[in-house]
């Protein structure tokens, strides 16, 4: 990684309420320094271009040389569609190119597509990653030391051919930016702030803390859920097998024994016709059932379906305050991070979009970016909006105000969090007994309904007996 001109630099803890700009024409590793203002403690991208939205495809690469202002020579590498358009980029800044050479032409990635890692095993490299690059180590031998440790083979993959481009002198985010489907916006922006900051092991360990806290808040959704989906699962499994193979054998007996359509019970005879059904068009319904599975799944691939789904999850009785709970505790924490490792917030609101998992949520997300770079301040476009509860945007609003917008946002995602843990327990205690209720009700229905004739037939041979 090459730092050239001016070497970016760390923002102060509390700046001023008075909006700063500073120019930075340096670049790094092709990245271009884009001027930044910050006003109450928040850095505000002075264009809509977020970085982690470049292409992957390599661009040429040029060496030049420069005067800084004091007159000094200062030389670098970044990449450009042409000599003219990165001459263009120091003539803005008043600068004059003194030398300009080419010494890589275009091309394109040659990254190999490999699977998606698991977020939990994404945790523990960060931690360790973050730990080995605290002690000093670099970047080649960490790269080196955790792909031959890893277990998973994707990531031992993905990390081989990552020290590779690094030791061959591209930065640490533009190699794992070849890698969209294990590295997300998010990983990539946080890596990339790290490095302009030269505070890499701080980001790794912010960005470890926000995985592991993000795998734990899964995990804690999967463990509630887990009970009720095996209860539901074996209740179908067994109303499944008593209704095909049970109450076939019962209706087969109960016509060896002479009893005809009109003897039977309204139970009993519901049951039997539904299990001749079932074993008549049993093909038809499985092929139904796939339809409706795959045309579902094709339907909210679509943006409108997309849009449709995450509706209804937001409005469904229940569960639908248990996801926006989710998605507010994801926005809360991963904006919170971004903005503690100096992610500008027009960048970090772009992200935080993209990683909040509900489209509707994304775009008043992504409406309020809009607001905010016409000079609103961030609570009022956000509660315009009318999925942020009071609470959230009066919260953001004094951090705002106190230049602690990242601390109250790391508070704001430590209560969701505990609402949603609470929340699951709360669901799963009323479920567990309900849905045991319901497996109970549903045998006892089946198993009355076959001996309703039975009963019928005894009262028959009683009554003949008496006789």
């Amino acid at each position: 990684m090459l730092w050239v001109g001016w070497t970016a630099r760390k923002t102060q803890a509390r700046p001023s309420h008075r909006a700063q700009e500073k120019t930075v024409p340096a670049t790094q590793d092709g990245v271009w320094g884009r001027a930044e203002g910050r006003t109450n403690g928040l850095s505000y991208a002075s264009n809509g271009e977020s970085a982690e939205s470049r292409s992957v495809d390599e661009m040429p690469v040029y060496s030049y040389t420069f005067k800084d202002v004091s007159g000094g020579l200062q030389k670098g590498t970044a990449e450009a569609d042409s000599e003219e358009a990165l001459r263009g980029r120091f003539g803005e800044q008043g600068l004059e190119l003194v030398e300009v050479t080419l010494i890589k032409k275009t091309g394109k990635s040659t990254a190999k597509r490999t699977g998606k890692v698991k977020l939990a095993n994404l945790a523990v490299f960060c931690r360790q990653f973050s730990t080995m690059v605290d002690a000093g180590v670099s970047l080649v031998r960490c790269l080196d030391v955790l792909g031959r440790q890893t277990q998973d083979p994707k990531l031992k993959k993905i990390l081989i051919d990552i020290g590779e481009r690094v030791e061959g002198g591209e930065s640490l985010s533009r190699a794992m930016q070849r890698h969209p489907r294990t590295f997300n916006n998010l990983f990539i922006g946080l890596i990339r702030a790290g490095e302009v900051g030269g505070v890499l092991e701080e980001t790794l360990q912010r960005l470890s803390q926000f995985l592991e806290a993000d795998v734990a808040l899964r995990r804690k959704v999967k463990s509630a859920l887990t009970y009720p989906v095996l209860v539901l699962i074996a209740a179908i499994g067994i109303v499944t097998f008593l209704v095909a193979w049970v109450v076939p054998q019962f209706a087969q007996l109960f016509k060896d024994i002479g009893l005809k359509d009109t003897d039977f019970p309204g139970p009993t005879k519901f049951l039997i016709d539904l299990s001749a059904n079932l074993q008549k068009n049993a093909l038809i319904i499985i092929l139904v059932g796939v339809a409706v599975f795959f045309g579902w799944k094709l339907f909210v691939s679509t943006r409108f379906g997309r849009r449709a789904a995450d509706r209804v999850k937001l409005v469904i009785p229940v569960f639908g305050k248990l996801h926006h709970k989710v998605c507010m505790a994801r926005f809360s924490r991963t904006m919170g991070t971004l903005l503690t490792s100096g992610v500008p917030i027009l960048q970090a609101m772009e992200t935080v979009a993209g990683t909040i998992g509900n489209t509707i949520m994304a775009d008043a997300v992504l409406d309020a970016r809009a607001r905010i770079r016409e000079g609103d301040r961030i609570g009022d476009p956000l509660e315009a909006s009318k999925m942020f509860p009071p609470m959230v945007v009066h919260m953001i609003g004094v951090g705002e105000e106190s230049g602690s917008l990242d601390f109250m946002l790391q508070k704001i995602a430590d209560f969701y969090e505990a609402e949603v843990e609470a929340t699951l327990a709360s669901l799963t205690a009323a479920l567990e007994p309900l849905l045991i209720l319901f497996l109970g009700f549903i045998v006892g229905f089946i198993v009355i309904a076959m001996f309703l004739p039975l009963i019928k037939v005894i009262e028959g041979l009683s009554t003949g007996d008496a006789t």
